[in-house]
C-alpha cells in the first residue's frame, strides 16, 4: 500500500497553522527518511529527519536500559522552544517544535489528535 504524501503533508499543514504556538512539524521513517514536513525554511529536512529517527531510537534504547517500558514521546526543551518527537506507529516518526510560550499540556493534546490523523493516513 503506498503512502499518500499530499494527504500526510496536508495534515501537518493543517497542524501547523490551527496548533497553538506550533512553529513546524515533521513526518519521517525509523531510518531516517522525510515522509512530509512543514518546518521552517531555514531547517534541512533531510538533516531533521536523519536526527529525529537517531534520537527515538536512542530515547528507546535508554528507556529500555532504565526499565521505563515503551517509550511514548521524547521532549527537549531549549531557550528557543521545544522540539517533541513521538512514535507515530511503527511506520513513522513525528517530530513537532514548538515555541517557548507553547502550553505543554495543550500541545500534547494536540499532538495525540494529530497523530490519530497520522495513523489513519498512513493506513
Amino acid at each position: 500500500m503506498a503512502i499518500n504524501v499530499e494527504k500526510i503533508a496536508g495534515i501537518l499543514q493543517n497542524f501547523v497553522n490551527s496548533a497553538s504556538d506550533v512553529q513546524g512539524a515533521a513526518l519521517v521513517t525509523p531510518d531516517g527518511l522525510p515522509l512530509a514536513s512543514t518546518l521552517p525554511s531555514a531547517m534541512d529536512e533531510e538533516r531533521v529527519s536523519a536526527m529525529s529517527a537517531a534520537m527515538l531510537s536512542l530515547g528507546e534504547r535508554i528507556g529500555s536500559e532504565l526499565a521505563r517500558g515503551t517509550i511514548e514521546r521524547l521532549f527537549v526543551e531549549g531557550q528557543q522552544g521545544y522540539g517533541v518527537l513521538t512514535s507515530c506507529g511503527e511506520d513513522a516518526v513525528f517530530l513537532v517544535l514548538a515555541s517557548q510560550r507553547a502550553k505543554q499540556g495543550v500541545l500534547m493534546l494536540e499532538i495525540k489528535r494529530a497523530i490519530s490523523e497520522l495513523k489513519l493516513a498512513l493506513g
